[in-house]
């Protein structure tokens, strides 16, 4: 069993202080928001995200999948009343040369072992694809 531990510190009405090991983020904690800084469902999405990444890393050695970049856009979905996350989708886009047929064990690896992405997503719908990026020289 693996346990993780951070702090968060309010600093004023407008942020909070997160630390983790050396790490340290500012999130938005005001209600009226802020533009320099993550709010919670921000962190959420970002914390999914950030899962598939290491996903990513971690696979590839073993599949011998070859990439040169990876992006991952993410939106969520967020209802009022009472306040939720009703859904959160994904796009990966890889630049690589390897073939169509060698992306889909990819995505299946990436939502299969991702402990972040995998309780999100038995907490809300989590749906998206992995996709091949395009390339200025394409």
């Amino acid at each position: 069993m693996q346990t993780y531990m951070m702090s968060t510190t309010r600093l004023d009405g407008h942020g909070t202080r997160m630390t983790c090991k050396s790490a340290e983020l500012l999130t938005n904690t005001d209600p009226a928001g802020r533009i320099d800084a993550f709010n919670p469902a921000e962190f959420l999405l970002a914390s999914v995200a950030a899962c598939m990444m290491k996903g990513i890393e971690r696979v590839t050695p073993m599949l011998g999948f070859s990439l040169r970049s990876v992006t991952i856009q993410v939106t969520g979905e967020r209802q009022d009343s009472p306040p939720r996350m009703t859904r959160i989708d994904y796009k990966i886009l890889v630049d690589t040369d390897e073939t169509d047929r060698r992306l889909e064990p990819l995505h299946q690896n990436v939502r299969k072992e991702g402990t972040i992405s995998k309780t999100t997503a038995r907490a809300v719908l989590l749906n998206g694809a992995l996709g091949r990026a395009t390339t200025a020289a394409n």
